[in-house]
């Protein structure tokens, strides 16, 4: 499965309008080189975090039990309030996002400002929205080819190996994630190891 087709039909499906209206973005190109970013951003994240065995099993067990992709079956409903998700983690935003990326959050905000011409403020708004629908986006993923943790860290893969030497943008956002320029953004993020991720967004306290 294409995760970056996927989550272009999503924004062709409606999602580009409704990220603008909730981050106050007028400009629809401005919003889908954001979306763009944000979603290469994470998953390159989430990737790291998952090559590890621990990592992925703790992915795969997630997705099992909070993210399952049925918030891609009415997604315009869930964001905008009017149906309510399963459970609260499917859809905490915030709290995805600040598992994945600790202190290093403001970092990350403000490069994807500087590089969108986007305020910080309809950044961060953007990234709480997406940060569910990614998560959702492997859930279906995982439902649609039965993966396991090893299956889920190839579509991961996947992703992350079409946009190798991406971007200017990529790069930058690498530059501020990956401190000691060896390649891996998550160890600097959580300061050298994986377990406030774990413990938190894949922890056992759902």
């Amino acid at each position: 499965m294409n995760l970056n087709e996927l989550f272009q039909s999503q924004l062709s499906g409606g999602l580009l309008n409704q990220l603008g209206n909730i981050a106050g973005i007028e400009n629809p190109q401005q919003t889908e080189t954001a979306a763009h970013a944000i979603f290469s951003t994470l998953m390159g994240a989430i990737g790291t975090n998952a090559s590890t065995p621990d990592g992925a099993n703790a992915l795969n067990n997630a997705l099992e039990k909070d993210h399952d992709g049925s918030i891609l079956d009415n997604l315009s409903g869930f964001l905008s309030g009017q149906n309510e998700a399963p459970n609260s983690n499917m859809l905490n935003g915030a709290g995805i996002l600040g598992h994945i990326l600790g202190f290093k959050q403001g970092n990350l905000v403000n490069a994807l400002s500087q590089n969108t011409n986007l305020d910080s403020g309809k950044i961060l708004k953007m990234m709480i929205t997406l940060a569910p629908v990614i998560l959702g986006l492997l859930g279906k993923a995982k439902q649609q080819t039965g993966a396991d943790a090893g299956g889920l860290t190839n579509i991961i893969g996947s992703v992350l190996g079409g946009q190798t030497g991406g971007s200017p943008l990529m790069g930058i956002l690498t530059s501020v994630l990956d401190k000691n320029n060896d390649g891996n953004m998550l160890d600097d993020i959580l300061g050298g190891g994986i377990g406030g991720m774990l413990g938190g967004l894949f922890g056992g306290n759902k």
